[in-house]
């Protein structure tokens, strides 16, 4: 399998980074794919993380027939420093959900024949149970329109709360996926809004209370000032809350208003990364320049569920 993960996203005015090297480029060709889903999507008032976050994969998934559903909502109640997801402010903006969202997922899911669906979310700490219960809707719909295929959910931290976490899992994921998105030393600058301890007891819980069948998976970034030691020790923390998979990719500033590159991580070094991973313990650990956290996702589980 080819190496290749990361995320991406908003803060204030940032200049730009070091120039994009050739092996952290990305080819654009399949426009009559990405329009047509595009149209789908649209069709059935739906989003994608690969839109939102302007994913450099956008034009391989979607000519694959991949996508990841974003729901909740295109609007996130945080403000990262890496993410272009539009910001939601509860006081100006409706935060209605879409009551059809779940059903529309489903049957757009069903369209597409997908065999692997990805759900994530906006996170959106307006609502009392962080928009849970609609996730774990979702999951269900599509289970019952595709009872065949399987299902990852990448999900934000609900702020902790591990009921919530246990009512998404609940509603039958394969995979259980939470990023933690940086080394912690960073997360005020990169993700003032969320807690590192926190997320990793999110990772250990899922995997304490998830079946033994299901798959538990997180995802981060390099490029943004983080030390090699770092992310040897992020990695470390993830295995040792029993974390399964572990993607790796490298930052890439969405728009001017975000976060800079700080560094352009070598792809030798991407496979360092791979086999510390490997060496302590993880069932698989995609990693390179382009990876995302839900990119080639069924590809990954399939990997990983031979690794036993």
């Amino acid at each position: 399998m080819s190496d290749t993960l990361v995320q991406i996203g908003g803060a204030p005015p940032a200049a730009r980074g070091p120039r994009l090297p050739e092996w952290a480029r990305k080819s654009r060709t399949h426009f009559e794919s990405l329009n047509r889903l595009k149209r789908g999507l649209r069709g059935h008032g739906l989003h994608t993380v690969c839109e939102e976050a302007r994913c450099p994969n956008i034009h391989e998934c979607f000519h694959r027939g991949a996508a990841t559903f974003m729901i909740l909502g295109e609007r996130c109640t945080r403000g990262c420093g890496f993410c272009s997801v539009q910001k939601l402010n509860p006081r100006k903006h409706e935060t209605q959900l879409d009551a059809n969202e779940p059903g529309n997922v489903a049957r757009m899911a069903r369209q597409m024949q997908l065999r692997y669906v990805v759900i994530t979310s906006v996170n959106r700490d307006d609502l009392d149970d962080g928009g849970s219960r609609h996730f774990a809707e979702t999951v269900r719909e599509v289970r019952r329109a595709l009872p065949e295929a399987r299902v990852e959910v990448l999900t934000p931290d609900f702020r902790g709360d591990l009921d919530a976490v246990a009512r998404v899992i609940d509603a039958g994921p394969h995979v259980f996926n939470h990023n933690m998105e940086t080394v912690p030393r960073l997360y005020a600058r990169v993700r003032p809004q969320a807690d590192y301890r926190q997320s990793l007891a999110v990772l250990k819980f899922a995997r304490g209370y998830g079946a033994a069948e299901m798959l538990t998976k997180s995802g981060f970034m390099v490029g943004l000032g983080e030390t090699a030691p770092e992310v040897r020790t992020l990695l470390e923390d993830l295995r040792a809350a029993g974390t399964d998979v572990a993607t790796v990719g490298q930052y890439l500033q969405p728009t001017r208003r975000n976060l800079p590159v700080v560094e352009y991580v070598e792809p030798r070094q991407f496979d360092a990364y791979r086999d510390y991973g490997l060496g302590l313990g993880f069932r698989m650990v995609f990693s390179g320049p382009l990876v995302r956290s839900s990119y080639m996702a069924d590809l990954v589980r399939e990997e990983a569920s031979q690794r036993c």
